[in-house]
């Protein structure tokens, strides 16, 4: 009998990606007979490469290699060359929807994940907004490998590391290891669309009032682009207690490791909240234009450490990728920088 060998498909942005990793270890967990392969892009094959005995990785280049009709045509003869038993599509956009009409011609067994469009729309209307939890991520892809045959329970899922951590030995010299006197919190203050980004000036009192709270506070600052450059190397050379992490870390693997021991992760609606929260630790998220009810909390999340305003507008957006309807996103510059302070401290006393 041919061993059941499952294509999952998922390309996206980082946080939607990792946002499969419990699910995929899930299901190879609790399924050790069945061969997995996720099709992704190269940056995700850091969270897939070591999750399970039994999960691989393949790396697709859609700008490129498989642009176009034409590139993913050629993507499909590669795939159906893998001996695939069934697919599990876990994006749902032109591209894989391409590749399942492909598969399904091919007489596969092929599921989707729902993204429940029209309930996204009713959460984000302006006049007639209905406030109602849609389903996690997490569990919008757990329903694919159900309908797949394979239902699974993600609840037993932690961290990608063990209890204690990453190895602190690969961290860079100018990080690590850590000392048992010292707090660690990370901080990834910025995101890729306005509407979930809180202010830099309060941001900046937030670590202030930290450093003034904690005399071995060590401070790491996440994320990479012309924002982080400004305002990072300007805390940097502000408070000595700040460190600019992907000015030391070469790979995501190594910023993955330290962030397995964090204390904990001050994060926006971005990928950061979801590669933090990979590697067990607390996380402190701060909502704006975006909604947790929306779906993508990141996993296992404290509710109690979601820090957001209670305002009809919100949430405008599924994104945070829309103008502000009020002009003045009160959603973040209305949150006092104690809130967060106070958050963090409670995490840390405890």
């Amino acid at each position: 009998m041919k061993k059941e060998h499952i294509l999952v498909i998922r390309f996206s942005a980082l946080g939607d990606v990792a946002m499969a990793v419990p699910v995929v270890w899930a299901l190879a967990t609790q399924y050790p007979d069945i061969r997995i392969t996720v099709l992704s892009k190269g940056f995700a094959r850091t969270l897939f490469e070591d999750l399970a005995p039994n999960v691989n990785f393949m790396e697709a280049d859609l700008k490129k290699e498989y642009h176009g009709v034409k590139g993913l045509n050629a993507l499909y003869r590669r795939l159906v060359a893998k001996q695939f038993t069934k697919v599990a599509d876990l994006h749902n956009v032109l591209r894989s929807e391409y590749l399942r009409m492909r598969f399904n011609l091919g007489r596969y067994r092929v599921e989707h994940v729902n993204k429940h469009r029209h309930q996204r729309r009713q959460l984000t209307s302006y006049k007639h907004k209905v406030k109602k939890p849609l389903p996690s991520s997490f569990e919008n892809y757990a329903e694919v490998f159900a309908r797949l045959g394979y239902p699974v329970d993600i609840k037993k899922f932690h961290s990608i590391f063990p209890k204690e951590g990453g190895n602190q030995n690969l961290l860079p010299a100018a990080i690590g290891p850590r000392k048992s006197f010292e707090q660690w919190i990370g901080i990834a203050p910025f995101a890729a669309h306005e509407g979930k980004v809180y202010p830099p000036r309060l941001m900046e009192q937030v670590i202030f009032q930290l450093i003034q709270k904690h005399s071995n506070i060590r401070i790491f600052f996440f994320g990479k682009g012309e924002q982080e450059d400004k305002y990072f190397q300007l805390w940097c050379a502000q408070y000595r207690q700040c460190l600019y992490v992907s000015k030391h870390c070469e790979t995501m693997y190594q910023e993955l490791i330290l962030m397995s021991h964090l204390d904990a992760m001050i994060s926006m609606d971005s990928a950061n909240m979801h590669l933090a929260s990979l590697t067990g630790i607390p996380v402190v998220s701060i909502w704006g234009a975006t909604h947790p009810m929306a779906g993508f909390l990141g996993f296992n999340n404290n509710k109690d450490n979601i820090i957001q305003l209670d305002l009809d507008c919100r949430p405008c957006s599924i994104f945070g990728n829309k103008p502000c309807q009020r002009g003045d996103y009160a959603c973040l510059q209305n949150i006092p920088p104690e809130r967060i302070v106070e958050r963090i401290q409670s995490i840390i006393n405890n």
